[in-house]
């Protein structure tokens, strides 16, 4: 008889931990988790193929005469809407930061960035932390419009042309809105 309660007891623990790794997993895989594993493996993927290139050609792709020719085939091949909607999205992200700079009483982002120096690593980070998912994503689109156009991945022109999509859209519109908001509802100083 006594046997019963233990078992039972033993089962409700062993369901409990298996609940437990379960939800443990479920939480650590979410689009961020996978965009990012994706990345990290083209990424990687790509290493021998920019080092071969870079043997037959004496030096690497994104210094090359070649990256500079191929910067408008990317304008105009496979994947030319994503130089529209990732400003977009940039741009959407930097007003919202901007706006919420404006009500906090930051000075405009840009400004921040270059001039105030105690914010400044607090700034890159906030930036970093809103837009990581963001970035991830143009290397990751830029590297397929590589394959589709150029049938090649180059991860230092990914890693280059992916992240200008993104930061100046983001910095200017977030400097732009923190300003704007704040000539538009100025805070009464105390």
């Amino acid at each position: 008889m006594p046997r019963q309660p233990i078992r039972s007891m033993t089962r409700s623990l062993l369901t409990t931990a298996k609940d437990k790794g379960r939800n443990r997993m479920k939480s650590r895989i979410n689009p961020r988790t996978v965009v990012f594993v994706l990345l990290a493996l083209v990424l990687l993927a790509a290493v021998p193929s920019s080092l071969r290139y870079a043997y037959h050609h004496g030096g690497f792709y994104l210094f090359s005469e070649a990256f500079l020719r191929d910067l408008p085939k990317r304008l105009k091949g496979p994947g030319r809407f994503r130089f529209i909607l990732q400003p977009a999205v940039a741009i959407f992200l930097g007003i919202r930061a901007g706006v919420a700079d404006a009500k906090a009483g930051r000075r405009p982002y840009l400004m921040g960035l270059l001039l105030d120096h105690s914010q400044r690593l607090s700034m890159l980070k906030e930036a970093l932390a809103h837009l990581s998912t963001l970035i991830a994503v143009a290397i990751l689109l830029d590297a397929i419009s590589q394959f589709l156009i150029l049938h090649s991945v180059f991860p230092g022109a990914a890693l280059i042309v992916g992240p200008v999509l993104i930061a100046l859209p983001y910095s200017l519109s977030r400097a732009l809105s923190n300003r704007w908001t704040t000539l538009r509802n100025p805070q009464p100083k105390p």
